[in-house]
């Protein structure tokens, strides 16, 4: 069974920081592209980070380009968001996206809830 579950979300004053975890189970993790999403109230779903499977390469959103960071540890088969310098408008559900190739295969976490607030 496919599962993608995130985890450090939480309240955080502007300027502070915070890492989000997503554990995964149930495919090949190391095949597999990943990508944080966010959704605010009111807003359409964005990409916020995606990292891509093999070559590690890292695309952002420009609203989070220099303030936040996406890694893997495919020993872990998890993927990390570092936000540092929140902000805001950072306040949404962040949710953990993986892509698969074989079999060619969409699957999402339950999202964890980030709130920016003094």
């Amino acid at each position: 069974q496919v599962q993608l579950v995130e985890s450090g979300g939480g309240l955080v004053q502007p300027g502070g920081s915070l890492r989000l975890s997503c554990v995964t189970s149930g495919f090949t993790f190391s095949g597999a592209t990943m990508t944080w999403y966010r959704q605010a109230p009111g807003k359409e779903r964005e990409l916020v980070a995606r990292i891509f499977r093999v070559t590690g390469t890292t695309n952002y959103s420009d609203s989070v380009k220099g303030r936040f960071t996406i890694s893997r540890d495919n020993a872990k088969n998890t993927m990390y968001l570092q936000m540092n310098n929140l902000r805001p408008e950072d306040t949404a559900v962040y949710f953990c996206n993986a892509q698969t190739l074989s079999p060619s295969s969409t699957y999402w976490g339950q999202g964890t809830q980030v709130t920016v607030s003094s």
